[in-house]
Formats: structure tokens, C-alpha cells, sequence
């Protein structure tokens, strides 16, 4: 008997070590709405709770949680969207939202399931329209974390002094009840909610703050407030950086990752059948699918296999010059320069093919090679400039803004702005340590760039 009671004690322990301390409760076992207040199309027929439409809603009467980990087991409709509310009042003016989204086609595509609204938003839906999915939402001291089918999507920790935007103002961990809303013009489906209290006397509140980003020098956390995606489209697994280390750096930075492989004949991917099992290993992982398209033969290279990408984005820095010789523009002794003009010029005629070739994105644009590059403005002329802008319009690519190198310059950018050109920021690293955009940010204050001007991933589940 004794030894059962230390047993107990041991297992009491363990449940403090870890907050937990009630039992699961039922917010909507299939049944009763009794305890939620509604307005709406809101209903429960065959034990599945529907929010219909806009503005339908419902707020749990006299809820009180702080600490708590929240399970449902939901799906949205085809237009159906919406958002889970938390640390809310019954007037949803407080406290913090999670996204219900998994529609592809919507033009606020930097939002999908998952997303902690306007603080950590998520550029990529992890399920279909249409098919069931469980939300796990827990929040734990100063932290806040929510998983998707059991993959970490948010691991947000609000640090002591959080930056919020005026409008945005009372978005922060308190107490309060909980909200569910119906946004999108289809419906919600709910066959389950859970809640289950936590005690958060154990949370080590130093070490999460420490562990917190200074929002009041966070640039990131801006663009989230201001309504802006926040995707850095060209991320490379080099330099030791791994698929897992990359996920967790996304997470913690709040800048949404496109991870791309380098594929053409002498780079890490060369075949189709290469790109194939890329893509089946991949697929899953918390990431935008991207492909960096090396070298002017990749079409012969890979077939149709690009196809199976989001995106595919290539370069002007393998080429053919014109002795025939195949050139990969930042390596030095590769590079030979007679005359710097009539280099130039055919730099530029190397791009203005780049254009046609079936690709998304112009990444690393206008790069000139090393024995050029301090003259850039110089060779980069008025007319050379409007002669690329017209070219990049009439092929519809997207124009990055690209980190490693700091180009284009902003007179291109500007150009490119006129022109009505989409965007995208890159890192293109080439270390474990991926890029916090400055340069992209610098360019997006001084061009007025807003969410509108951004390219939109055709992203594939």
C-alpha cells in the first residue's frame, strides 16, 4: 500500500511538472450547445456543430481560462473560413485568434489554418477543403503553440513587452473566454471540442521570456500587424542547415519559409526521378515547395516534373557565352571579359531569354559578375534597364529582391513597381543562418510596397 502511494505521488508530480491537472472537458461532444451563446446560421445535426456563412458565431457563456491546451477536430467547406478566439470577451474585443482557413483561391493567402492572427500568420494550408483536420491549440505561460494533424505550426512566446499596433492593441495572453466565427461564404464543421486546464505555477516564465524575441526591435512582427505576407521565398537546406533546424528557426523568427533545391546537371539535384522522391520526402514538411531551376538545359533536364513544385524560380548565372563557353557567372575564372559593354550586352540578351523559359520568379536578378558588379549603375544603363522591365512585364514573372546580393538596384525595383511586376524577398543563403530580409524591408518602405504587390504561391498539398 505504501509503495502504491508513493506510486501516486510520483505520477501526481509528473502531471505538475507538465501543468496539467483537470481532466479533458467537452465544449461539443455532438449534441448540446447549451453552454454557447449563438448567432447566426449556427446548428448541430448528425453530431456536427455547422457555422454557416458570415457572421455566424458563437462565444462559450461564462468561460474563465488562462492556461489551457484546446483539441478539435473540424473542416472547412469549399469558402468556408473563420477563426477560433481565446483570452476573449463575448464581444471578441480582446485577446488572440486562430485561423481557419484552407482555401487556396483566397486573396488573403498569407492567413491559412493555423495562423495566430496579425502575430504569427501562416502562408501555407496544411489540409484540403473538405477534409477533417485536428487543432491543437495550448497556451502555457507566455507561450503559445498550436498544431496541425500533430505537425508544430506556432510556437509564439509574447514577450514582456510586445509590440502591438494601435489597432491590435488588446491582442495579448490575459483570461477570458472562448469564441469560434464564421467568416468565409461557405461553412465550418466541428464534430468535437475539447479543453483541458492547465496549471501554469511549473512554467519557467524567466526562460520563456529569455527565450522571447524583442518585438520592439522586430521588423517581422510589423509586417504581421500591418496585414503583409511574410515569406521568404528562396530558402536553401546548405550549410548543415537541416529541414527540422529550419522549422524550428521559421518558427521562431515568424518568417515563413520556401524551401528550394538547387536542380540542374552538376547541382545536388540533376535527375527527374531525383526531383520526384524530393518531392515525396518533402511534401508534408511545414514549407512552401520551391525549385530553383540551374542552367539553361533544366527543361530537357527534368520533363514536366517542375510541375509538381508551388513555384519554380531561376537565374541568369549559368549561361553560354557567346564562345561557346558554358559560364557560371560567380565563379571568377569562369568569367571572361574582353570588353565590358559588349559583355554587358550579352548578359542582358542571356536574360531577356532567361524570360521565356517556363519559371514563376527572376531570382538573383540582374547579378553581374564580380570584375562588374562596382560599376553596376554604370552598365546598367536607362536603356538597358527599360529594356529588361519591358521584357519581365510581357513574360508575367515575379521579380525578387534578393538578400545575398542586395539586387536589383532600387531604379530597377522602381521600374519594376511602375510596371506593375509582382515581388517576392529571398535570402538565397548559403549557411544555416537564413537571412532576417533587411535589404527586402528596406526596399519595401521605399518603394510603398504593399500586400498586393507580392507574388502569391500556387501552393500544392
Amino acid at each position: 500500500m505504501k509503495k502504491f502511494s508513493i506510486l501516486l505521488s510520483a505520477l501526481l508530480l509528473a502531471a505538475l511538472s507538465v501543468g496539467t491537472l483537470h481532466a479533458d472537458q467537452s465544449l461539443f461532444n455532438g449534441s448540446s450547445l447549451s453552454n454557447w451563446k449563438t448567432h447566426g446560421k449556427v446548428s448541430v445535426a448528425n453530431k456536427i456543430l455547422t457555422l454557416k456563412g458570415n457572421k455566424s458565431g458563437m462565444v462559450l457563456k461564462n468561460g474563465n481560462y488562462k492556461d489551457f491546451e484546446m483539441t478539435l477536430e473540424l473542416r472547412s467547406t469549399p469558402k468556408g473560413k473563420g477563426s477560433i478566439h481565446f483570452h476573449t470577451d463575448a464581444l471578441l474585443k480582446k485577446g488572440y485568434a486562430i485561423a481557419i482557413n484552407n482555401d487556396r483561391t483566397d486573396e488573403i493567402w498569407w492567413k491559412m489554418s493555423g495562423s495566430l492572427i496579425d502575430v504569427r500568420n501562416l502562408t501555407k494550408s496544411f489540409v484540403k477543403e473538405d477534409q477533417w483536420f485536428k487543432m491543437n491549440i495550448r497556451v502555457f505561460g507566455q507561450e503559445i503553440d498550436v498544431h496541425i494533424n500533430g505537425t508544430p505550426v506556432v510556437e509564439y512566446i509574447q514577450p514582456k513587452a510586445p509590440y502591438r499596433a494601435a489597432n491590435h492593441a488588446k491582442e495579448l495572453l490575459g483570461n477570458g473566454t472562448f469564441a469560434i466565427e464564421s467568416s468565409g461564404t461557405g461553412a465550418i464543421e466541428i464534430k468535437n471540442i475539447t479543453v483541458n486546464k492547465l496549471n501554469a505555477q511549473s512554467a519557467d516564465i524567466e526562460k520563456q521570456l529569455a527565450d522571447a524575441n524583442d518585438e520592439q526591435a522586430d521588423p517581422i512582427i510589423r509586417l504581421h500587424q500591418e496585414d503583409f505576407p511574410v515569406l521568404d521565398y528562396h530558402v536553401h537546406l546548405k550549410g548543415g542547415l537541416t529541414k527540422e533546424q529550419a522549422a524550428i528557426q521559421s518558427r521562431k523568427l515568424g518568417i515563413n519559409y520556401a524551401v528550394a533545391p538547387n536542380c540542374g546537371i552538376g547541382f545536388p539535384i540533376s535527375t527527374k526521378e531525383q526531383v520526384l522522391a524530393y518531392l515525396d520526402s518533402m511534401r508534408t514538411q511545414p514549407f512552401i515547395l520551391a525549385m530553383q531551376a540551374e542552367g539553361r538545359e533544366w527543361m530537357n533536364t527534368f520533363g514536366d516534373a517542375y510541375k509538381g513544385f508551388d513555384y519554380v524560380f531561376t537565374d541568369c548565372m549559368t549561361y553560354t557565352d557567346d564562345n561557346g563557353n558554358r559560364t557560371r557567372s560567380w565563379i571568377a575564372k569562369e568569367v571572361k571579359i574582353d570588353d565590358p559593354e559588349k559583355y554587358m550586352d550579352m548578359i542582358l540578351s542571356r536574360i531577356l531569354g532567361v524570360l521565356k523559359e517556363p519559371v514563376n520568379i527572376y531570382v538573383n536578378p540582374c547579378y553581374l559578375p564580380d570584375a562588374m558588379s562596382k560599376d553596376y549603375d554604370k552598365f546598367w544603363t536607362e536603356e538597358r534597364m527599360n529594356t529588361f522591365i519591358e521584357a519581365l512585364k510581357k513574360s508575367g514573372k515575379a521579380l525578387e529582391i534578393n538578400e545575398l546580393y542586395k539586387i536589383p538596384s532600387k531604379a530597377i525595383l522602381l521600374k519594376a513597381k511602375a510596371a506593375g511586376v509582382k515581388f517576392t524577398f529571398g535570402s538565397n543563403n548559403v549557411t544555416p543562418n537564413v537571412s532576417d530580409l533587411k535589404y527586402s524591408l528596406q526596399m519595401k518602405k521605399e518603394l510603398g510596397l504593399t500586400a498586393k504587390d507580392m507574388y502569391k504561391p500556387q501552393i500544392k498539398i
